[in-house]
C-alpha cells in the first residue's frame, strides 16, 4: 500500500478524522447552497440583472473550472492536499465578505460581482480537485464506497435545508446579509480540515509540469470507464445549469414565486437529493452498479421536461409541489449515480494520479457547465425563458444516450474494477501496482 495510506497497516484513528473531513465537507456545501440561490437573487433584485447577466454570472462562477482545473491538478500532486483546501476556504471566506461589503455600501455592480463569483470559483476549483483526492488518505480502501455514500448523504441533507434557508434569509435580511452565512461556513471547513491529523505526503514530481498534465488526460483517455464517467458528465451537466441559470428568473418574473417559495422548491428536491445518496449502497448490493447508473440518467432527463410546463394560474402552492417533486426526481437521480461514478473513479485510480485525473475529469464536465451557462442565457434572451428551458430539457437527452452505449450499465460489483492498489491488502501484495 502507498505512503498516504498508514490507516490499512493498523492505524485506527481514522474514523476520527474522517469525521473531521465530513463536517468540513457538510460546512462546505451549506455555504455554497446558500449561496447557490442568495447570489442569482442578489444579482435579480439588488442589480435587476436580466436572463443574459444571469448567464453571464453563471459563466463567470464556472470559467474557472475550464481554466485552472488542470493545472491545479498537477498542483494537487505535487503537494499536501488539505492545506490546499484550508488555503482555498479562507480564500473564498474573504471574498464573499468583500461582496457583502460592498453590496452594503452601495458600491457593487454586477460587473463587479461577476468578477468577484469568478475569484470565489477560482478558489472553488482548488477545493474540488484537493476535496475529492484526499479521501483515500483518510479512510481504508474498504471503506471508500461507504465514505463516499455518507458524505453524498450529508450533501443532500444540508441542501435540505440550504437553499430553504437561504430563500428565508433573503426574504428576512436580504441577499447580501444572506452571504454572511457562506462566509461563515467556509470558516467551519477550513478550521476542520487543519484538525485532521492523519499522515500526509504530496506525491511529488515525477517530470516537467506539461509532462505530468498530459499523464493525467492520459491516464482519462486510456480507461474506458473513466471515459464513460466523464461523458455522462460533460453531456448532462451543461444543460441541467442551462435550466438552473433561466429556473430562477422565471420563477421570480413568470411564475411569481417570491425568494422564500423559490428556496422551499429547491429544499424539497433536496429531500430527493438525499434518499438517492442513502439508497445508493442498497441499490448497488441488489442490482449492481450499471443498472441504476442508466436509469438515474432517464430520470436526470425526463424530470427536466416538467419544468417549462409550470405556470403561474396554478397558483403558488401547486407550483411549489409541482416543480418540488420535478427537483426531487432529478435531485435523487443525479445523486445516486454521482456516489457510483466517484466511487468507480476513486477504485480506478492510483494515488499518484488522483489529483490530475479528479482535475482532468473536472476540467471536462464541470468546464461545460460554463458553456451550458452561457448559452441557457443567450437562449433566454433570445427566445424567452419558458422556450429555452424545453430547449435545455431536450438537449440534455444526449446524456442518456451516451449512458445507454457505454460500458456502464453493464456493470456489476463496482469493486471488481478496482485497480490493484485500491484491493484489499491481501490480495494487492499478490498483484503488481499499476
Amino acid at each position: 500500500m502507498d505512503r498516504e495510506s498508514p490507516i490499512s497497516s493498523g492505524e485506527r484513528a481514522w474514523p476520527r478524522d474522517f469525521a473531521r473531513l465530513w463536517l468540513a465537507q457538510g460546512a462546505s456545501v451549506a455555504a455554497q447552497q446558500v449561496a447557490e440561490l442568495a447570489l442569482p437573487l442578489l444579482a435579480v433584485l439588488v442589480l435587476h440583472a436580466s436572463a443574459m447577466e444571469l448567464g453571464l454570472l453563471g459563466v463567470a462562477r464556472w470559467l474557472p473550472f475550464l481554466l485552472l482545473a488542470l493545472p491545479l491538478g498537477v498542483l494537487v500532486d505535487r503537494h499536501r492536499r488539505r492545506p490546499l483546501i484550508v488555503a482555498s476556504d479562507w480564500a473564498r471566506a474573504a471574498i464573499t465578505l468583500a461582496i457583502v461589503a460592498a453590496s452594503v455600501a452601495g458600491v457593487l455592480s454586477f460587473p463587479a460581482l461577476a468578477a468577484l463569483a469568478a475569484a470565489i470559483g477560482c478558489f472553488t476549483v482548488l477545493f474540488e480537485v484537493s476535496y475529492q483526492s484526499v479521501l483515500p488518505s483518510v479512510v481504508p480502501t474498504s471503506a471508500l464506497a461507504g465514505a463516499n455514500t455518507r458524505l453524498a448523504a450529508t450533501a443532500s441533507a444540508v441542501q435540505v435545508g440550504g437553499p430553504g434557508l437561504g430563500g428565508l434569509l433573503v426574504q428576512a435580511v436580504a441577499a447580501p446579509f444572506a452571504l454572511l452565512v457562506t462566509a461563515g461556513g467556509y470558516i467551519v471547513s477550513a478550521i476542520s480540515v487543519a484538525c485532521i491529523r492523519a499522515p500526509e505526503a504530496p506525491s511529488g514530481r515525477s517530470g516537467g509540469f506539461l509532462a505530468e498534465l498530459r499523464s493525467g488526460l492520459r491516464f482519462v483517455a486510456r480507461d474506458r470507464y473513466l471515459v464513460a464517467n466523464l461523458g455522462f458528465s460533460a453531456l448532462y451537466n451543461p444543460f441541467i445549469q442551462w435550466i438552473l441559470v433561466l429556473f430562477t428568473l422565471y420563477a421570480v418574473q413568470e411564475l411569481g414565486l417570491d425568494a422564500a417559495q423559490l428556496g422551499l422548491i429547491l429544499a424539497i428536491g433536496a429531500v430527493g437529493a438525499l434518499a438517492g445518496s442513502m439508497l445508493a449502497g442498497r441499490m448497488v448490493r441488489r442490482f449492481g452498479a450499471g443498472r441504476p447508473i442508466m436509469w438515474c440518467a432517464a430520470v436526470n432527463c425526463l424530470a427536466l421536461f416538467a419544468v417549462p410546463v409550470a405556470d403561474a394560474s396554478w397558483g403558488a402552492p401547486w407550483l411549489i409541489a409541482g416543480l418540488g417533486a420535478v427537483f426531487a426526481m432529478n435531485g435523487a437521480s443525479a445523486t445516486l449515480s454521482s456516489v457510483i461514478l466517484v466511487t468507480i473513479r476513486q477504485l480506478r485510480t492510483p494515488d499518484r494520479l488522483l489529483g490530475r485525473v479528479n482535475a482532468s475529469m473536472r476540467w471536462v464536465s464541470f468546464g461545460t457547465i460554463a458553456l451550458g451557462a452561457a448559452a441557457g442565457g443567450f437562449a433566454g434572451e433570445l427566445l424567452g425563458t419558458r422556450a429555452a428551458l424545453a430547449i435545455g430539457a431536450m438537449l440534455s437527452v444526449g446524456s442518456l444516450v451516451w449512458v445507454a452505449l457505454s460500458p456502464l450499465p453493464r456493470i456489476g460489483n463496482p469493486g471488481e474494477l478496482a485497480i490493484a492498489e485500491r484491493r484489499e491488502p491481501d490480495r494487492a501484495a499478490a498483484e503488481p501496482v499499476e
